[in-house]
């Protein structure tokens, strides 16, 4: 019998590492907002950094980076969600149980860095709603392109409507949560860091944001099996029309659903949609340059950094978070809510660019990055070789 083994390094795509390499500096932008202050999570950033270059900051990253690259990292998820299921029928290995073994191992990363290091952690939301794939795993592509649209407009059309008829009552921040959340993540007291960041995690996870969290993740993770099945990111060169036209199509409604609400003083009842319509278009126009990209000599040169982190996109965004719980919270430096927008920036542009020599250095010697490695050694049930031998 054939067991099932992980994507070999002449096998793989670099233009897809390059993709989760790119999410990974996209989410980073992010979250260092959240990490380092609390107006990410209980509103107020744009009067706490009143000053035209923070403020310049902001719009930007909530143009072109929130809800961008998370969205960009889950059809990413789907799209090897579907090479992984392949794989395991090519071998004649039962593909659900597989799949279902791996997610639960996803959800005990999630579990451990969502309450032991940031409550913002997506790997917990990704295991448990990456469960309901397995129900459309062996659908055509017409009806999973089908169900994702579905399930993805019902949810912004709905909400979105919900937000309109309650827009008076929004944009307020929450005061107490924020005079709480300075107190004790400039504790140096870590039992009061873990308390302050298990009461984040529920405040930002009850039951009806879970639910909406499932009904805009996977439509994005039954995206990325569409475009598995589609083969158009497999083979760009034979597709090369059909991305250009993604390209365009995705690059039209990203303008229109990301930076054309600021044409209309950017509305906090739209913000649902524009993250998640806009977001969904701005990481499909994202996926389709990085791709058409990695096509030409000069872009295989240019994504080749990202590509390093890509392959070790888990440990690298682990990493992330390790680093910022040492520089934000008081247990280390302290910098919880003193770091400007402008200067988070910058400490993104060193944190990334030390992980792309990192992840370089590290793959010269080894086949993945550690903590890709624990995983697939768990999934696979036995200890994967780990030196790089080819």
């Amino acid at each position: 019998m054939q067991t099932a083994a992980p994507l070999k390094k002449s096998e793989r795509m670099t233009w897809i590492d390059a993709a989760r390499g790119f999410a990974i500096l996209g989410i980073f932008i992010v979250n260092i907002g959240a990490f380092s202050a609390p107006y990410f999570l209980y509103g107020g950033g744009m009067e706490a950094w009143d000053n035209t270059i923070d403020q310049s900051v902001q719009i930007l990253i909530d143009i072109f980076f929130q809800a961008s690259f998370y969205t960009l990292f889950s059809i990413l998820f789907g799209f090897g969600l579907q090479i992984l299921k392949e794989r395991l029928e090519e071998k004649a290995i039962a593909v659900q149980p597989f799949i279902f073994r791996r997610l639960l191992i996803l959800i005990g990363f999630g579990l451990v860095h969502a309450f032991l290091i940031w409550h913002g952690d997506i790997l917990l939301s990704y295991g448990i709603i990456g469960l309901f794939v397995i129900a459309f795993i062996f659908n055509d592509e017409k009806t999973i392109l089908t169900w994702g649209s579905l399930i993805l407009f019902a949810s912004v059309s709905l909400y979105t409507l919900t937000l309109y008829n309650a827009k008076d009552l929004l944009g307020s921040a929450n005061t107490s949560g924020i005079y709480l959340a300075m107190d004790n993540y400039a504790s140096d007291n870590l039992t009061a860091i873990l308390g302050q960041n298990l009461n984040d995690w529920l405040y930002s996870n009850s039951v009806f944001s879970y639910m909406l969290l499932g009904t805009t993740l996977l439509p994005l993770f039954l995206f990325g099996m569409y475009l598995g099945k589609k083969r158009w990111l497999h083979r760009p060169a034979e597709f090369r029309q059909e991305l250009r036209r993604g390209w365009l199509i995705s690059l039209i409604f990203f303008g229109m659903l990301k930076a054309g609400p600021y044409l209309f003083d950017n509305p906090e009842w739209f913000s649902y949609a524009q993250d998640n319509l806009g977001g969904t278009a701005s990481a499909l126009f994202y996926l389709f340059s990085i791709t058409l990209l990695g096509q030409s000599q000069f872009g295989k040169k240019l994504l080749k950094p990202f590509s390093f982190v890509g392959r070790m996109s888990m440990s690298n965004y682990i990493l992330q978070s390790l680093i910022c719980f040492v520089l934000f919270y008081g247990i280390g430096f302290g910098l919880y809510g003193s770091v400007r927008p402008v200067e988070a920036m910058g400490i993104v542009a060193l944190v990334y660019t030390a992980q792309i020599f990192f992840s370089k250095w590290w793959l010269s010697m080894y086949r993945f990055g550690p903590l890709e490695w624990l995983w697939r050694s768990l999934t696979y049930k036995e200890m994967q070789p780990l030196r790089n031998r080819e």
